[in-house]
């Protein structure tokens, strides 16, 4: 791959991330991330030698083998962490349903009290329709 192709990749993935963040299709967190994967990608386009440099820092024969080992461990980091973000989610969800079904359950009780005739206490017991004896000494 040329130099100018590898800028030309790496300068439109960051247009197309900032343009996600700007749209509301991508959160800042990891905008943030995306952002400097592409920066490093348009450093090491400019610059190809500081990836010769880094593998040999690091003791690769082949520079493109600590390209894939970074992908890799990027990858990996990016995926425990979506586990991570999908668990958090499901539990959340989970307590929603249940809160729901909870007022939900609420909610159908207060309608069927509400939907019965009002009850009305003779001597203390609860007869439908019929007077107290108070309210019937009252008129």
């Amino acid at each position: 791959m040329s130099v100018a192709s590898a800028l030309v990749i790496a300068v439109a993935m960051v247009l197309t991330v900032l343009q996600m963040l700007r749209q509301g299709k991508l959160r800042e967190k990891y905008t943030v991330m995306w952002l400097v994967v592409g920066g490093l990608t348009i450093i090491l386009g400019i610059f190809p030698e500081l990836l010769d440099w880094a593998a040999s820092v690091v003791g690769i024969r082949v520079p493109a083998n600590l390209l894939f080992a970074l992908a890799i461990v990027l990858l990996v980091g990016v995926g425990l962490h979506v586990s991570r973000e999908l668990t958090i989610l499901e539990d959340e969800t989970r307590i929603l349903a249940e809160e729901v079904s909870i007022l939900r359950g609420s909610v159908e009780a207060l309608e069927r009290r509400a939907a019965e005739p009002p009850a009305k206490k003779l001597d203390g017991h609860a007869v439908l329709g019929q007077p107290t004896r108070k309210e019937s000494n009252d008129h």
